[in-house]
């Protein structure tokens, strides 16, 4: 092991780390103790674990070392440490998705990403902060208070994935599991110079993740490159029996497309609709020097026209409701978790409607109102049969787009990383925030979003989205993987490299 590797174990890439292990240069105990180490220094500033689990990870560490001695075979990622998004269950430990009303509840088993973790031998650190419920774009809803931002700590780092995003960002993680419901995954990655992928839908297990929107959720990757990313996508996904939502079909090979990284001959659509009035400069700017810079590569850009994408906003926020209020119903107080007023003269409806009161923020009874009335007896077809016959258009734009295209581009989010504090009394500009992310979840197809740059007014960081037709989720690691080669020549290093010490 070079001594710059051994002087920071915690800033170098997962690739590197799990080829270090493998050669026996470092152990994976030295390296999830510098992990560790790292949280117990700076966590308190960043607030990225809601729940960090030190003895386990040492535990696990330490038989990946005595296997690898032993001569075992294991995976490509064994002894990288990993954090864990709150909404995937984890057997024994605390899951909280974010909420007061799942305080202190430990599921009896694992989800099936976790569950793959460790049949990856990768050293689960803990699980990661959230907007509560996956209902918010900047973490500022978990019950359990802001994550921030890495680049400015008086920042959001994104949500609703905020803890994740934040946690690979300050070297805490080299890795991380995210969800994204509407862009939780994406927009995190995007305000806080890191890569995240959602993968197609169905493409990764659903099984053990608490729904917010059964029909839109899905757990992916976040890392620091393109490379690490997709080496995380290929060791969760696949078919899991468990998930009717699984897609039963090879994964594609992402690992091999984020080494090819060539983007010659390939067809990149400009969706005409994501982007221009109320996107800021700087990230309207750095979006054209991307297009650019992927003309000089070699890839050929076209325009292209998803009409309907200005009705997706008005649509996810009717469907996105309507199912979190159906899938929120369990949460009453009677089977687990909180349970408020229970003192014997009270009856089961009061009990439920104060547990739920003093269980669910201000941003989750939004929801469940909005939802509860856009399912009700009347409405149904006026609004959630609506906004379903726009997700068929949607989807239909995507179809016609991916005819014209091999890839579609936008910038994943509108503005960079606001301060904590500001959107927080205003539900729509908050809602805005996820504006280009959103299209991506009503259709069901795969996306990312990679660092490129930072905005000059502000020097905090822009996303590139890509988006990819079902099933073709290596395609985002093609492009992914030759813009970061191509900016990380140019700028010497990656752009996480920039982010101030802490």
């Amino acid at each position: 092991m070079n001594a710059s590797m051994e002087a920071d174990l915690t800033r170098q890439s997962a690739a590197v780390l799990a080829g270090a292990i493998a050669a026996g240069d470092v152990s994976a105990e030295e390296v999830t103790q510098a992990h560790l180490d790292r949280i117990t220094a700076v966590d308190e500033r960043v607030h990225a674990f809601l729940e960090v689990t030190a003895d386990a990870a040492l535990e696990t560490a330490r038989s990946v070392d005595r296997r690898r001695a032993a001569g075992d075979r294991l995976g490509p990622l064994a002894g990288v440490p990993i954090a864990v998004k709150d909404v995937l269950t984890m057997k024994g430990v605390p899951t909280t998705c974010g909420s007061r009303v799942l305080e202190g509840w430990r599921p009896p088993y694992d989800s099936t990403v976790v569950e793959r973790l460790r049949a990856a031998d990768m050293v689960i650190l803990g699980k990661t902060n959230m907007d509560e419920f996956a209902m918010g774009s900047s973490t500022e809803h978990s019950a359990y208070g802001p994550s921030h931002n890495p680049w400015d700590l008086e920042r959001i780092p994104g949500g609703s994935g905020g803890g994740s995003a934040a946690a690979i960002a300050s070297f805490e993680a080299p890795l991380a599991i995210g969800t994204d419901t509407g862009g939780s995954i994406r927009q995190p990655a995007a305000v806080t110079g890191t890569v995240g992928v959602k993968p197609t839908y169905g493409g990764v297990s659903r099984y053990g993740l608490v729904a917010l929107a059964s029909s839109l959720d899905q757990a992916g990757p976040c890392a620091r490159s393109v490379l690490d990313t997709a080496l995380l996508h290929a060791a969760i996904a696949g078919h899991d029996p468990r998930d009717s939502t699984s897609i039963d079909a090879p994964v594609p090979d992402v690992v091999a497309a984020a080494q090819r990284a060539d983007v010659r001959g390939l067809r990149v659509g400009l969706v005409r609709e994501l982007g221009g009035e109320g996107y800021q400069a700087g990230v309207s700017q750095r979006f054209a020097e991307a297009v650019e810079l992927l003309e000089a590569l070699g890839a050929e850009v076209v325009e292209v026209s998803c009409p309907h994408f200005e009705y997706a906003l008005g649509a996810y926020y009717l469907i996105l409701p309507s199912e979190a209020s159906s899938n929120l119903a369990r949460f009453d107080g009677m089977r687990y978790g909180l349970r408020v007023g229970d003192d014997g003269n009270r009856s089961v409806e009061e009990v439920m409607s104060l547990t739920r009161d003093a269980g669910f923020g201000a941003e989750v009874k939004r929801r469940i109102m909005i939802g509860t009335y856009a399912l009700s007896s009347g409405y149904y077809d006026a609004y959630y049969g609506q906004a379903q016959k726009v997700r068929t258009l949607i989807t239909r734009d995507f179809a016609a787009a991916f005819e014209q295209a091999d890839v579609l581009i936008s910038p994943t989010a509108p503005t960079t990383a606001f301060k904590i504090g500001e959107k927080v009394d205003d539900p729509i500009a908050m809602y805005l925030n996820d504006i280009a992310t959103i299209p991506v979840n009503l259709a069901g197809n795969a996306a990312m979003s990679l660092p490129i740059g930072l905005a000059p007014e502000d020097g905090l960081p822009v996303g590139l989205q890509i988006m990819a037709p079902p099933m073709a989720d290596d395609r985002l690691y093609l492009v992914g993987g030759a813009i970061e080669a191509a900016l990380s020549d140019r700028w010497g290093h990656l752009l996480i490299e920039e982010v101030p010490s802490l």
